[in-house]
């Protein structure tokens, strides 16, 4: 469940949509083990202590030939966090909320906050899909989840379809 309220998230499917994406990640999927909702998973299923800052920990991916720093829940490069804690102006390090926030921020950058709000599923994950890479279409060479899949997690969260 993402730690901002509905109202501070744009309404129910909104924070739906974030465990959507956190299902897909495998960073809150009952699987992956995490301390706090996925808030503290590492790519590769590590656990960082701390939202002090990003964890900033560069992981080796051999399946995909590729380092990364992705971390959080939703899992956000180390680049990436801190271009929006300097543009959304953030404090308080990578918290929980401020993960929220930059998930959020990048679902509108995507134009798919209104389809979200309006139960639109299939269009926004379309829409979001540049952002994870476990969204199908994402193309990143990476496990991309089924349709299907997402929207059951979707609607286990309480989201609601058009």
């Amino acid at each position: 469940m993402p730690r901002l309220s509905p109202t501070a998230a744009g309404g129910a499917n909104v924070c739906a949509f974030l465990d959507l994406i956190a299902w897909g990640e495998g960073t809150d999927n009952g699987i992956q083990p995490t301390r706090d909702d996925g808030y503290d998973v590492i790519v590769g299923g590590a656990l960082f202590d701390g939202y002090a800052d990003h964890p900033r920990r560069s992981v080796w991916l051999p399946a995909l030939g590729i380092w990364s720093t992705a971390a959080g829940r939703y899992q956000i490069l180390s680049r990436y966090w801190d271009h929006y804690r300097a543009s959304l102006g953030l404090a308080g390090g990578f918290t929980p909320e401020n993960q929220d926030r930059v998930a959020l921020q990048l679902i509108r950058e995507c134009r798919a906050l209104g389809d979200i709000q309006s139960g639109r599923i299939e269009q926004a994950i379309h829409k979001c899909r540049s952002r994870w890479a476990s969204l199908p279409g994402a193309g990143y060479g990476q496990h991309e989840q089924q349709v299907g899949s997402l929207l059951a997690a979707y609607a286990r969260a309480g989201g609601v379809l058009a």
